[in-house]
């Protein structure tokens, strides 16, 4: 299963083009998830975490100048004729921090989700290092950020522990579950839509050219010219009656 996602990973990586994207896409959600850690520090009540949360929003930014500047320079260096990026890439990033609600989390509930999250860029980040071989600036990047997302995943992981030692295992599984269902929903959005994208070709090449014969002999059984009208029943209308 694990060579299997290694070639995933590899095929994923291997284009300049869909690599320079996708470095340009984590420079947005990193800077996105900077501007939330930004607000969590404003909003929480404890000393301690305002400084840990306004340390990793500076880490975050720097994440982001990482992937803009590589992802920039691999753009500076593809042919011309492939070198157009799809436009998108400007858009905010693709979560930040899952869309949440800043101010309505709790220090709890933030510090599972975060622990979650690094947890899962750091296993993300280690793949992407290992398929990146032939490019060795853009392994460099994502040992840089792997190195602060490992220190990210275990402080978060701490201050759970600090804040609520008896609550940390509940307060992880339900960020797990809330983390689950996102995906299942984002999932579930996708695949709707490529439903509906596959229904729409079949109607488009299976139905609409069986109107279009249906009509065509319909067509084929009007006689030609002009077709006399019938008199009226009820003879010319001489009357109000």
């Amino acid at each position: 299963m694990r060579s299997l996602l290694s070639i995933l990973h590899w095929l994923v990586w291997r284009d300049p083009r869909r690599r320079a994207v996708n470095l340009l896409r984590f420079a947005e959600v990193e800077a996105d998830g900077g501007r939330d850690l930004v607000r969590a520090a404003e909003v929480t009540r404890d000393p301690v975490l305002r400084r840990l949360f306004l340390k990793h929003a500076l880490d975050e930014q720097r994440h982001a100048d990482l992937f803009r500047g590589r992802g920039v320079a691999l753009i500076r260096t593809l042919p011309a004729g492939t070198s157009r990026i799809q436009p998108d890439w400007m858009a905010p990033g693709e979560r930040g921090l899952d869309d949440l609600q800043v101010e309505a989390e709790g220090d709890e509930a933030l510090l599972a989700f975060l622990h979650l999250s690094e947890k899962a860029a750091a296993k993300d980040f280690a793949n992407y290092a290992a398929v990146l071989g032939a490019d060795p600036p853009t392994r460099d990047v994502f040992e840089k950020v792997l190195h602060d997302e490992t220190f990210h995943m275990t402080y978060t992981r701490n201050q759970l522990q600090r804040v609520a030692p008896q609550r940390a295992g509940r307060r992880i599984w339900a960020a797990r579950m809330r983390r689950l269902w996102k995906a299942y929903l984002r999932l579930a959005a996708g695949l709707a839509g490529l439903v509906g994208a596959v229904v729409l070709t079949a109607q488009y090449f299976l139905i609409l050219p069986a109107f279009a014969l249906a009509a065509r002999r319909a067509a084929k059984a009007e006689p030609l010219g002009f077709t006399p009208v019938a008199p009226s029943r009820n003879g010319p209308l001489t009357g109000q009656y």
